[in-house]
């Protein structure tokens, strides 16, 4: 099997991975409501046991990609973290307190934080013009599994019966449903699942076009695993090579940075740069709104629509539908449109469904079915826009070779975002005012911010060149 196949099966495998964690959630939040309410837990329970997956997360994404930065390897990490995801799920599955469900989601939020190595395996197995699509495909993966998850909560939710000392029905279910399917994947990483090389590496060195007076294109290697440039530092690593005063671009090989990729790290250099800030609060930012709105509305639902666990699951299969249909709008979108312009374009789509929901979900009686509808469907649009292209960006504008640690603090990043989001609606369902008023602030920043770093949101002169002449030839 060549690296090609090698390549196709892991990529296939990440999407699973990513299915599986949508499924979970969407199996998962439909009935963690009522769970939390037969164990006697308090109201701001809900918010902590969403919250509990995020923190876990949080705080061991950095780690899973500092180890894979320097391991350069990421399948003995995923078969590790998800030893996590199945004690996690077996753990909600036993129930019997809300302490234990609550440390349940801590347990499986540390499988999640593997996630900060895919992403950084992800980076260096692909190309610049290429990875908004990948990524755009591989978050398509995960609302699938959104999709997926409630057609299983359809079965799920029949079940009666005991399994030896546990009572499996509705609510304690999932639990031990995913702690299956997390088993099932691990048989699949050990078999379709490889550290192929990075497309720099492949063959020798893939040739990158440079910016140049003369007339006939020349290449350059890009970065091997054994290249990198000396005595120089550039934000996007070797892929922005533009920065030389030399005509000739011969590459430059060193072998001390293989085995220590942090050699020349500075994380000041790295993250307070203004592109580099812009994007990692709109990360916040989003997730932080996404998560509070998803934690306000299936008690909204209940509250003014009768939603039970049937009519939330249904919702919830359509939601995936919808962001389905848009992650494969922005994958061809992002072809054709620099990654700056999808990023604005779904921060103002975000905006006016904000506004819309400030308008018509705010009255005591929380506005309709229809005024509803409309305003979940303006928030899931903008979704695939700015969730693709600021991964998308920070990928490019951040170095290659701690690609696995930087996506680690892009991601905890949004961790932080996923837990405070939920605590703050959590504290709020009763005043959606003060709940919905702050989170259009917090969008209408980001936006200004954007607009006024617009020219520093942009892809490496190099690759910049490469796709106009392409296009112009």
């Amino acid at each position: 099997m060549d690296n090609h196949q090698k390549r196709n099966l892991t990529f296939l495998t990440i999407g699973l991975i990513f299915m599986l964690s949508g499924i979970e959630y969407a199996v998962i939040l439909p009935t963690i409501w009522r769970y939390l309410q037969i164990l006697e837990a308090p109201p701001y329970f809900l918010g902590l046991g969403l919250s509990a997956f995020s923190l876990s997360a949080l705080l061991t994404g950095p780690l899973f990609g500092f180890w894979s930065d320097r391991s350069k390897t990421t399948k003995s990490i995923i078969l590790f973290s998800n030893l996590f995801e199945i004690a996690g799920n077996f753990m909600y599955f036993i129930g019997q307190s809300k302490w234990l469900l609550l440390s349940s989601r801590l347990v499986a939020g540390v499988g999640a934080g593997a996630g900060s190595s895919i992403f950084g395996f992800l980076t260096r197995s692909t190309q610049l013009e290429e990875r908004a699509s990948i990524f755009a495909a591989i978050m398509a993966c995960r609302q699938v599994g959104l999709l997926v998850g409630p057609v299983f909560n359809l079965f799920l939710r029949l079940c009666d019966f005991k399994l030896g000392p546990f009572v499996v029905n509705k609510y304690t279910s999932p639990g031990i449903f995913m702690c299956l399917l997390w088993m099932l994947l691990q048989c699949v990483v050990l078999v379709m699942y490889w550290d192929v090389p990075p497309v720099s590496s492949e063959g020798g060195a893939v040739m990158l076009e440079m910016k140049q007076e003369r007339a006939d294109e020349e290449e350059v290697p890009l970065i091997g695993s054994d290249e990198e440039i000396l005595h120089t530092y550039s934000a996007v690593d070797s892929n922005q090579l533009g920065i030389s005063t030399s005509s000739d671009r011969e590459p430059i090989r060193g072998g001390s940075a293989v085995a220590d990729p942090f050699g020349n790290f500075s994380a000041s250099r790295e993250f307070l740069r203004e592109e580099v800030v812009v994007l990692l609060t709109a990360q916040f930012i989003t997730l932080f709104n996404q998560t509070a709105l998803e934690t306000m509305v299936t008690p909204l639902t209940q509250r003014y629509f009768s939603f039970g666990e049937l009519g939330n699951s249904l919702m919830y299969s359509l939601c995936g539908v919808e962001v389905i249909l848009g992650f494969f709008f922005v994958r061809w979108l992002s072809r054709k449109v620099a990654d700056r312009a999808v990023l604005a374009v779904g921060l103002l789509i975000c905006c006016a469904a904000c506004i819309w929901c400030l308008i018509f979900l705010c009255n005591p009686r929380g506005g309709n079915l229809s005024t509803f509808i409309i305003g979940v469907f303006l928030q899931l649009l903008g979704l695939p826009f700015v969730a693709v292209s600021q991964v998308s960006l920070f990928s490019k504008v951040t170095a290659e070779k701690t690609q696995g640690f930087s996506q680690g603090v892009r991601r905890s990043v949004g961790g932080l975002a996923t837990i405070l989001g939920p605590l703050w609606a959590g504290g709020l369902i009763s005043n959606l005012y003060i709940m919905l008023g702050m989170m259009l602030a917090l969008l209408v920043m980001i936006t200004v911010m954007t607009a006024l770093s617009y020219d520093r949101l942009t892809e490496p002169r190099a690759v910049q060149h490469a796709q106009s002449s392409d296009s112009g030839g």
